[in-house]
Parts: structure tokens; sequence; C-alpha cells
């Protein structure tokens, strides 16, 4: 079983900067890491896919409908590391935390909770 860990506090703290540095170096050492981004900027896996922007898993719902695919949701960033981001409802519109709920449940039944993941990331 995968050790979930959630790196969260107060904006511009440096979380992100901090979540991906420390999942390049377990990276580096050879863990296998899955990392959630959770906020609706959609900004937290970023470094890991090497500048790139991934579409978030709600705006993929949006788009797409229930019948996706896990690898539209999913991508691959530094040295295998998974990497997704749950973005966050439309401005003025929900709870940011609904949709990271939707994420993760959506995640769980698509099987992205392997077992040969040694860490996941939650960047909230």
């Amino acid at each position: 079983m995968a050790r979930q860990i959630a790196i969260y506090g107060k904006g511009g703290i440096g979380k992100s900067t901090t979540t991906q540095n420390t999942v390049a170096a377990l990276a580096e050492s050879g863990k296998k890491i899955m990392v959630v981004g959770c906020d609706p900027k959609a900004d937290s896996t970023r470094l890991l896919l090497h500048g790139l922007c991934q579409k978030t898993v709600l705006d993929t719902l949006r788009d797409e409908g229930d019948d996706i695919d896990l690898d539209e949701i999913l991508k691959t960033g530094f040295k295998g590391t998974r990497c997704v981001e749950s973005g966050g409802p439309e401005p003025g519109v929900g709870c940011a935390g609904r949709g990271i709920i939707t994420s993760i449940n959506l995640l769980e039944s698509m099987g992205a909770y392997t077992p040969e993941l040694d860490y996941v990331f939650y960047d909230v």
C-alpha cells in the first residue's frame, strides 16, 4: 500500500514547489509516485511534466462526460511519476473540496492506485 502524503497550507508558501522537488528526489531514488494536484489553478504537476499544462479531471469530465480513459487524466512525468490535476469548479460555483473528492473517487474506480506505488502526494 502506498504511503499517502498531503502537503497543504496557506497560498503562496511554496507547497507545489516543495511537493515537486520532494517527488523528484524520491523518483530519482527509484520510488514509484503519483501526484494529485488539488489546486483549481492546476499547476501542481507542471515542473514534473517539463513545463506542460495538463487538462484537469473536472475539465475532462465536463468536456467528455463520464466515459473517459485513465490516460486522458493521468500523464507520465519526470522519472515515471504519474501526474493528475483534479481542477476545481467554475469560479463562483460550487466547492473545490467536492471536485477533489470526485477526482479521487474516479481515480480509485479507474485503478490508478496500483500496488507498485510507493507514495501518493496530494498538493492541496
